[in-house]
């Protein structure tokens, strides 16, 4: 089986791909498609040239390698950021892998992402691209599985349960521990992103301190609600 799992940065998603890659029956690949995002924006992020010497940039043959089989057996999970997936990437092999989108409140992504990147915008947190993924899955007859990170963190074993069950796959108590440090797993640029899930050994516990907010975050957390919420109108429960 491929998983692969769609969120914008700062949803949790390197704690759930820590979590299944704790599975013995699972292989984690992290952001396949970074070093090729990179390449065609020219973007500046952190590490840029690393991450470019470390992954393929050639969008079909990252596709063709994400979607081979194991031999040894064990299921594929993807780590995807939906902004990664640039217009120009085919989406048909959407089709052929078992699809996740990981929410989170629009409120703590940005307060999380701007402490690591300055004047975030909308098109950096990929809440809208993970719309329109998630409803070209939808019109291909397929309602894709959405969890929320904050559910996941506040609650994690019966939310992966219920994620498993959604997915056909057996449940198994490794998911709920990890050993601290990084992970083989781990794309190049964990050094600088992954600080915090390096530290933990587990699903932390969503902070009960209000976030404050700029007001020019909080123009941004009202463009991004819109796309969350209706993300949330499908989330399992």
């Amino acid at each position: 089986m491929h998983i692969a799992v769609w969120s914008g940065p700062r949803n949790i998603s390197t704690a759930l791909m820590y979590s299944f890659a704790s599975r013995k029956d699972v292989y984690a690949i992290d952001e396949p498609f970074y070093a090729h995002y990179l390449a065609q924006t020219g973007l500046l992020h952190p590490m840029r040239d690393d991450i470019l010497a470390s992954q393929s940039q050639d969008s079909a043959a990252i596709i063709e390698e994400i979607c081979a089989q194991r031999t040894d057996g064990r299921h594929i999970y993807h780590k995807h950021m939906t902004h990664h997936m640039l217009p120009s990437i085919p989406l048909d092999w959407l089709s052929r892998v078992k699809n996740v989108f990981l929410i989170r409140h629009p409120s703590q992504v940005i307060a999380s992402f701007a402490k690591k990147h300055q004047n975030p915008k909308l098109s950096d947190l990929g809440y809208e691209r993970q719309v329109e993924l998630f409803d070209h899955i939808l019109a291909s007859g397929t309602t894709p599985i959405v969890i929320d990170g904050h559910d996941l963190q506040s609650d994690p074993e019966p939310v992966l349960k219920r994620l498993c069950s959604a997915l056909e796959l057996a449940f198994s108590n490794d998911m709920l521990t990890w050993a601290s440090g990084g992970k083989s797993c781990d794309g190049i640029w964990a050094k600088h992103w992954y600080g915090s899930v390096h530290a933990s050994t587990g699903f932390r516990a969503p902070s009960q301190a209000s976030v404050a907010l700029s007001p020019e975050l909080q123009a941004l957390e009202a463009q991004a609600m819109p796309f969350y919420s209706y993300m949330n109108t499908y989330c399992l429960k």
